[in-house]
This record gives structure tokens, sequence and C-alpha cells, in this order.
């Protein structure tokens, strides 16, 4: 039998017990290092950070700098602004990681799938073909290639011609 080892899991189960006060999306948009905090780009009503629980390489969330619940709390600038910025986030995973193709989604709710369900945000998810394999089937595991700050390197260029 092999050994996976991705220690920094430990840091995502450990976090599942260790909710921080407030809301994680509104203190992103707190200036500090966007490195540090994977903030690719900001515009004037949402952002682009990388998700620091990925379901791969590359998984960026688009957030409104709104704090809203739904989509439709969402002002029409603010819903354009998501939208752009998912399209565009989608061509530079094309050209920068070489994704063959994207999901582009926003999870409602806790029953469907949000683990953020206060503060709406859309998930644009690279992807490759043949990306998904046994091991989240058999282990449910994913195998990640690379750390998330060799992948931010990788993107801002591309986010910084926004």
């Amino acid at each position: 039998m092999s050994n996976i080892w991705a220690p920094w899991r430990m840091e995502f189960i450990e976090g599942l017990r260790e909710k921080p006060d407030g809301c994680i999306f509104c203190k992103l948009q707190e200036k500090g290092d966007d490195r540090e905090q994977l903030v690719l780009s900001r515009s004037k009503n949402a952002y682009v950070v990388m998700n620091k629980y990925p379901y791969i390489s590359g998984h960026l969330l688009i957030v409104p700098n709104g704090h809203k619940e739904k989509l439709t709390d969402l002002s029409a600038e603010e819903q354009a602004d998501l939208m752009r910025l998912a399209a565009e986030s989608v061509d530079i995973l094309m050209v920068t990681l070489n994704a063959e193709g994207a999901n582009c989604g926003v999870n409602i709710g806790r029953a469907g799938g949000a683990g953020v369900t206060d503060h709406v945000h859309m998930h644009v998810v690279p992807r490759w073909n043949g990306d998904t394999n046994f091991m989240p089937i058999m282990s449910d595991t994913r195998s990640m290639p690379e750390y998330l700050e060799q992948t931010y390197d990788k993107l801002i260029d591309g986010f910084k011609k926004l």
C-alpha cells in the first residue's frame, strides 16, 4: 500500500473545528498582503481569491465585496462584475495552467454544498481531460500536484492585466 502525504490537509481539518469570528470573505477585503491572502485581483465590486482548500490546483473563488447571501441580493452591476471576473479567470486558467476546460458554479445553502452560506461566491475550477481518477472514489483523497503559493505565482501575472 502506498501513502500520499498531504500534511496541509490538517490545517483544513483543524479549521473545521476552529471557526474564526466574522466572515472570512469580508476579512479578505481588508488590505494586506494579497499573496499571503491568495487574492489575485480586486475590482470595484468583487475580487478573485484562490481557494485555500481546493478541489484541484487553480481552484478560484469569485467573491462580491458586499456581504450578501443570495445571487438575487446582488445588484445588476455586482452580478455583471462577478461574471466578468469569472469569465476572465477561466481565460487565464486556460492560458497559464493549460486547462482544457472549467467548471463554474455557485453553491447556495448548506444543502447546495456551500461551506460559507451567508456570503455568496462563485467557484471557478480548472479541468483537464483525465483529471478525475480513482483517488476520490477509492480513498476520499485528492492529489494536489503543487503548493498554493506556486500556483499563485503562476497566475498572478495574468490577473495583474485585469
